[in-house]
């Protein structure tokens, strides 16, 4: 696919502000509302308030430069200490206001990180989204920098259109009133008498300029997109390889890692070079509009001031209301790459938005909840695209069986289980296990969270009532004993232990639970056939009414079980 035609993917403007919306509303709503209103009426009557200073300057000026223009050192010491003390208001006003609205954002930031978060994690719903939409690309960015992004954006945005229609409002009645009324001449001796001719001039400078500037910057909408796409994806990369560190080293594959680095990156700095041309074009027209604009309005006024019509105190009161009321109507020319930035955002958070909505809609079947076993009725599970995987598998388990689920690669073995733990949503048919006792999932590559071993150890429960005491018998027992020093230390133990070890970790986990069904997914495929014995001894001595079922290749895993199910490949 072309960079051009990535571009052109982005969520048409007219659904902007429903997205927008779809993303702020709830905030506003939530528990936080009070505060955030409160906080939000702060900065808005700051805001107000710097407007209303701003007239004053204005005033300030005109006595001041018509002092000046007197030689009146009294009337001029005077405005200096007007103006010293308006100076001195407008310092703290501002300051404060950009305090409480750093507030409002962290406020707000924090609300809407922890709600997508917990949205994501709620009913496995990160798991979910990789099989109902795989476009939705790096829900970790999404999270911790799009949220970030949307709240900063959406103030600044929101605070700066509101102070320049305010500012608008405030300094146009004195432009119109300045600029009294001009005389048109055209052929056949028609005259045209514009009153606040300075006042239509400043708007039709303003917004011919936004027109511009909108045709020259409109494609950095989807270039930003873009950008922070490709930004994610060559971070994730060097993620990869970071997390796959030895395996990487063991095969010496850093010539082959260097390839997709260097083209993932490339595409980063390409898409920039777009962005800087675009850009560039921008920065162009608003630096030469901006710097036309300082200048325009004293030539316009030049005029009145030589015949003597205005005072020079007049003609900086122009200067500056004319300013003002350039600024506040130039808010899009000046904002335009933020817009971009900012709809960039708001596209990729509402595409998450969906995903994770879709993700919740997903229907996936649970295992009923039964007295005692496990029981399947007529259980099929089959691949995304419908290829049959089982076909109406009907077995009982009771306290105490242990089975083994045998079979080629491919035939469904793993997938089978994820049935089981109600996270695949393309099976059917009746299949429950009594929940009394509890349910543990051990997989081929245990997950390790980030914290000292304790915790690790002790995962998912962090409260599990167990003593170090406890732990250590546990250590030693599986073969783990020169860890027993470690309980407290926190490391990335992901990267420190080997495969083995972070399976007898995982078997701790199920020594500790004593759940009365324990499913093992190749869980003891990276230990020595004498360890894997000693394990399920482990596993047969301190649990020995629990429901064992488990997934494996090894003969020698027979002897540990007493139920077999062998599952045989489907012709397409």
């Amino acid at each position: 696919m072309t960079q051009q035609a990535q571009v052109v993917q982005t969520t048409p403007m007219r659904e902007l502000l429903p997205h927008f919306w779809e993303l702020a509303r709830p905030f506003w709503r939530s528990e936080e509302k009070w505060k955030a209103w409160g906080l939000l009426s702060v900065v808005i009557g700051l805001s107000l308030f710097l407007v209303w200073l701003n007239v004053q300057f204005n005033d300030v000026y005109k006595v001041m430069y018509d002092a000046m223009q007197a030689y009146d050192g009294k009337k001029f010491w005077e405005s200096i200490t007007r103006f010293s003390i308006l100076a001195a208001i407008n310092i703290v006003s501002f300051v404060h206001m950009v305090y409480f609205r750093q507030m409002l954002e962290i406020k707000w930031r924090r609300w809407l990180t922890q709600e997508l978060t917990w949205r994501w994690l709620r009913g496995q719903n990160y798991y979910r989204m990789q099989l109902t939409d795989k476009s939705t690309d790096n829900p970790d960015q999404r999270i911790a920098e799009d949220c970030g992004q949307f709240v900063q954006l959406t103030l600044k945005l929101g605070l700066g259109l509101l102070t320049s229609v305010v500012t608008f409002c405030a300094f146009a009645p004195i432009l119109w009133r300045l600029s009294g009324g001009a005389n048109f001449g055209f052929l056949f001796g028609m005259n045209l008498h514009v009153p606040g001719y300075l006042l239509w001039i400043a708007i039709v400078y303003a917004l011919f300029g936004s027109v511009l500037a909108a045709w020259v910057g409109h494609k950095l909408v989807g270039l930003n997109f873009l950008q922070q796409k490709r930004e994610a994806d060559f971070r994730y990369s060097l993620i990869r390889v970071r997390d796959n560190a030895e395996s990487i080293a063991l095969y010496g594959g850093e010539e082959y890692e260097k390839a997709p680095l260097r083209n993932r990156f490339g595409m980063v700095v390409d898409n920039f070079w777009t962005i800087m041309r675009f850009e560039k074009r921008v920065n162009a027209f608003s630096s030469f509009w901006a710097q036309l604009a300082i200048i325009f309005p004293l030539v316009i006024s030049a005029p009145r001031f030589f015949a003597k019509q205005i005072s020079l105190g007049d003609v900086m009161q122009i200067s500056s209301a004319f300013g003002k009321v350039y600024d506040s109507l130039e808010f899009f020319i000046d904002s335009f790459k933020v817009l971009a930035v900012w709809k960039a955002v708001i596209d990729r958070l509402a595409t998450f938005n969906r995903s994770l909505a879709a993700a919740e809609q997903l229907q996936v079947p649970q295992p009923e909840v039964i007295p005692h076993g496990l029981a399947l009725t007529e259980m099929s599970v089959s691949q995304p695209d419908g290829y049959p995987l089982v076909r109406e598998l009907s077995l009982q388990l009771q306290p105490g069986e242990r089975l083994l689920v045998r079979g080629p690669s491919g035939t469904g073995k793993s997938t089978l289980l994820r049935a089981l733990a109600g996270i695949w949503p393309y099976c059917s048919g009746m299949f429950g296990y009594s929940r009394t006792g509890g349910v543990l999932f051990l997989s081929q590559r245990p997950y390790l969270p980030l914290g000292s071993l304790r915790d690790a150890l002790r995962y998912p429960q962090a409260t599990l009532p167990v003593s170090d005491d406890e732990l250590l018998e546990m250590l030693r027992a599986v073969g783990l004993s020169h860890l027993a020093h470690r309980l407290s230390d926190e490391e990335n133990w992901s990267q420190i232990l080997s495969g083995g070890e972070q399976q007898r970790v995982a078997v701790v986990r199920a020594l500790l639970v004593k759940p009365a069904l324990l499913v093992l997914d190749e869980a003891t495929s990276a230990v020595d056939e004498p360890a894997e014995r000693r394990m399920y001894q482990l596993l047969l001595e301190h649990m020995p009414q629990s429901i064992v079922i488990s997934v494996g290749h090894r003969s020698t895993l027979a002897e540990h079980h007493n139920r077999f199910l062998d599952l045989q490949p489907r012709s397409a």
